[in-house]
């Protein structure tokens, strides 16, 4: 079937895209990794010895930096609803994080250990019609944030994908009333155009 239009004009700006020539030659599996490492070097997220659960891991770009910045110390748990190619130092489990057999499936895999950061990148397949894209992605954004409660330590740190747009400002009045210390994060890498931003926060609060 013949690509549209507007996909050749994307596939054109991808394949132009410095980040994207970047991650080939440097070897990583996607340009999302530079988003990731400019919010580490920024923040200190990831240090040897961690738990992590990468959760919209695939292709592996996000996991792939975890992994190398815990140098064998530690362990990354990614899902993601796409296959992904295995990473040494990394589990991964495919399924879909709103069915909540995969969700137990990931907990099992966790053997109750309490984690160190929950990173999340996921999104879902967009449909180009924003009142329906938008709910979806806050959806998702919001089984993240029960996720990263229920298994977080109390100094432990939770970094998702958002986009602005519907109910962005009520999650992120949210995401404050549970830690401590919330910022916004727009790497370089996140394209100018795109509304999204990532939110980054710290030190759950203490249930009264």
């Amino acid at each position: 079937m013949a690509r549209s239009k507007s996909s050749r004009q994307w596939l054109s700006r991808h394949f132009e895209d410095d980040y994207v020539k970047k991650a080939q030659a440097e070897g990583w599996r996607s340009r999302a990794v530079f988003k990731l490492l400019e919010i580490q070097e920024k923040d200190q997220l990831i240090k040897p010895g961690m738990q992590i659960v990468d959760l919209g891991a695939a292709p592996g770009g996000w996991s792939q930096v975890a992994a190398k910045l815990l140098k064998g110390n530690g362990k990354v748990y990614a899902l993601d609803i796409l296959p992904m190619a295995s990473i040494e130092n990394v589990i991964f489990l495919q399924g879909d994080f709103r069915e909540e057999i995969i969700l137990t499936e990931l907990l099992t895999q966790l053997e109750d250990r309490k984690l160190d950061l929950v990173m999340s990148d996921m999104a879902p397949n967009l449909s180009g019609q924003k009142y329906i894209d938008q709910p979806r992605s806050m959806y998702l954004a919001e089984l993240a944030l029960e996720f990263a409660e229920r298994t977080l330590k109390p100094e432990g740190t939770f970094l998702i994908k958002v986009f602005q747009g519907y109910e962005f400002e009520a999650y992120l009045r949210n995401l404050r009333q549970v830690f401590e210390k919330v910022v916004i994060r727009k790497p370089k890498a996140s394209r100018s155009s795109s509304k999204e931003v990532y939110l980054l926060a710290k030190i759950k609060r203490e249930v009264k």
